[in-house]
């Protein structure tokens, strides 16, 4: 099983749940050059990560990947309680941090690809962080008095340790929102996540973690 992944991206999500269920995989690195060549364009039209290979079967989409893996290696127990509810939790969590949650980042990455003009980029980044703490702080109240988004350590739990990492990396100020915090010490502090972070960022990206 292989892993196209792209540093800082989305994909450290899938990254970590391919570690916590245990399984072999190889992951793939891509920049700028490689993710826009005509060999990986092949393998996904969007020119996007992540893209999962698993024999002759590839799937893109994070969701969909994460789902995937989970589904197949189903001893992992990360769809949450086996029961419609229990898997529908999960489901809603991970439905808010792919559909509204990750796009809302979207014009602080590049403000330019939604207004053009240097000049209002800053106003555009800015508005797009107050969506975001708009649902920073659903996710917030949801983990009051909880370690994990559903009844259980699940899909989702990555994802947002994800979107958290962006939101400190693009200044974000996570002080106000205690269990988010919580919630992103006690993944740093595990060794699928640590393992994951190291493979892809190197050990700098460790102490920059620890600086925090």
């Amino acid at each position: 099983m292989q892993l196209y992944y792209f540093p800082g991206a989305c994909s450290l999500a899938d990254h970590v749940v391919l570690e916590w269920i245990g399984v072999p995989y190889e992951i793939i690195r891509m920049d700028r050059d490689s993710i826009n060549s005509p060999e990986y364009l092949a393998l996904n039209p969007t020119g996007a990560v992540p893209l999962l290979v698993d024999g002759d079967y590839h799937l893109t989409q994070n969701a969909a990947i994460l789902w995937y893996l989970a589904d197949r290696y189903s001893a992992s127990q990360l769809l949450g309680e086996p029961t419609p509810r229990g898997r529908a939790e999960v489901m809603r969590w991970l439905s808010l941090l792919n559909s509204d949650l990750h796009p809302a980042f979207k014009p602080i990455f590049s403000p330019s690809r939604f207004l053009s003009g240097a000049s209002r980029e800053p106003e555009i980044a800015d508005t797009a962080r107050l969506a975001v703490r708009k649902y920073l702080a659903i996710l917030n109240e949801r983990l009051d008095g909880r370690e994990w988004l559903a009844d259980q350590r699940s899909i989702a739990d990555p994802y947002l340790f994800v979107m958290l990492r962006w939101a400190v990396r693009f200044n974000i100020d996570l002080k106000e929102f205690a269990h988010l915090t919580r919630f992103l010490e006690r993944m740093y502090a595990d060794p699928g996540v640590r393992k994951s972070i190291l493979e892809e960022e190197g050990e700098t990206a460790e102490y920059a973690r620890a600086a925090m």
